[in-house]
């Protein structure tokens, strides 16, 4: 069994995120959603609630691609996560060039722990480039329409949390 692992804050999980585990469905027959807990990024929502916005969402997506997707927290190393879990493949998402940097030197320090575990990179569709959780935060705190970047049920989550 193909096992993938794709990692993330998902504070809170975008439709930029929902397309990169579409298409990484695709490629293996049991994802794993890895929801970091990453203290140092301060996130707006809880781990359990980040944890429950994605079970949510990846109901849907298992009915539709026919693949395993669970989510599972984490706050160890990626790749001793990858190991608990039997991922054998990391899924990446990529925005832009930016982006490439940052997941070059992570692809390089995880094949120096473990050069058995391979990481793939998928390119965000050219209509979620932009989506950053971190912008659709802000956009929603300054009363900014957010319904192109999450679902209903994130946003309905997003501004609950804001008081709006």
């Amino acid at each position: 069994m193909r096992i993938g692992l794709y990692p993330g804050t998902f504070d809170p999980i975008t439709l930029g995120h929902i397309d990169i585990i579409r298409r990484s469905a695709t490629l293996v027959d049991r994802l794993v959603i890895g929801v970091a807990i990453n203290r140092d990024k301060g996130p707006l929502f809880s781990l359990e609630e980040r944890v429950a916005m994605i079970e949510v969402e990846m109901a849907r997506l298992q009915e539709q691609t026919g693949t395993e997707i669970v989510v599972h927290p984490f706050e160890n190393l990626l790749i001793n996560c990858a190991h608990d879990v039997g991922a054998q493949v990391i899924v990446r998402g990529l925005r832009a060039v930016a982006d490439f940097e940052y997941e070059f030197q992570m692809v390089g320090m995880n094949r120096a722990l473990d050069s058995s575990v391979e990481t793939v990179f998928l390119m965000a569709e050219a209509k979620h480039q932009a989506i950053a959780s971190k912008l659709v935060k802000e956009i929603a705190r300054l009363d900014g329409d957010v319904s192109r970047f999450v679902t209903p049920a994130v946003k309905a989550k997003l501004l609950a949390k804001l008081g709006k």
